[in-house]
C-alpha cells in the first residue's frame, strides 16, 4: 500500500476531472461513499443502477427477468453515455458497468475514476442477505463473487486514478481520503 499526501492508497493517477466516478464490485459501498462524497463536494450525486430504474419505470431483478443481462447491460451503456457528458456529479456505477470498453471510454473523459476495493469475503458478507441483486440468485453466491472478481478485477485497476480499500474503512473516512486526493490533484495540476 502506497501513502499519497498523508493518505493510505493503493494507486493514484493525477488528472483534473470534472466528475467523481465510483467503481467497483457490488458490496464495496459506491452508493452510500457516493452520497456522502457528493454532499462534500456539493455535487450531485447519481447511482447509475437507480437511474436505469427510474428511465424504464422497473426494478433491476425485473429487467433481468425479463430482458437478460444483455438487455439491462444496454440500457447501462445508455444511462453511463448520458451520465459521463454531465458536470459535477458524483456517479456510482454498478459492478458490471466498465466491463463494456464504451462504457470505460465515456467515464475516463469527464471523470475522476476511483475503484472501491474490498475482499470477495467482504462482499459476501455485505450482499449475502440482499435479494436484490440478480447475479447473486445462487445455490454458491461466494462462487459468483470470486469468478465476478476475478474477470472485473483487472479493468477496475486499469481504468482507476484512485484504488482504495473500503474493507476495514467506515464510510466517511473513505471520503475524506478520496476529498484530499482529489484536493490534492487538483493543485497539482494547476501548478504544472
Amino acid at each position: 500500500m502506497l501513502r499519497y499526501r498523508g493518505v493510505s492508497i493503493w494507486t493514484v493517477r493525477v488528472k483534473a476531472k470534472k466528475n467523481v466516478v465510483l467503481v467497483g464490485p457490488m458490496g464495496t459501498g459506491k452508493t452510500t461513499i457516493g452520497k456522502l462524497l457528493a454532499k462534500e463536494l456539493q455535487f450531485e450525486f447519481v447511482d447509475s443502477d437507480r437511474e436505469i430504474e427510474a428511465r424504464c419505470g422497473a426494478d433491476i431483478p425485473w429487467i433481468f427477468d425479463v430482458e437478460g443481462e444483455v438487455g439491462f447491460r444496454g440500457r447501462e451503456k445508455s444511462v453511463i453515455a448520458d451520465l459521463s457528458l454531465r458536470d459535477a456529479v458524483v456517479i456510482a456505477t454498478g459492478g458490471g458497468a466498465v466491463v463494456d470498453p464504451d462504457n470505460q471510454r465515456a467515464l475516463k473523459e469527464n471523470g475522476f475514476i476511483v475503484y472501491l476495493h474490498t475482499s470477495v469475503e467482504q462482499q459476501y458478507q455485505r450482499t449475502r442477505k440482499d435479494r436484490k441483486r440478480p447475479l447473486l440468485r445462487s445455490e454458491d453466491p461466494l462462487s459468483v463473487l470470486k469468478k465476478l472478481m476475478s474477470v472485473r478485477e483487472p479493468i477496475y485497476r486499469s481504468i482507476a486514478d484512485l484504488i482504495i480499500s473500503t474493507d476495514t474503512k467506515r464510510p466517511k473516512g473513505v471520503v475524506r481520503d478520496i476529498v484530499k486526493t482529489l484536493r490534492a490533484s487538483r493543485e497539482e495540476t494547476i501548478e504544472r
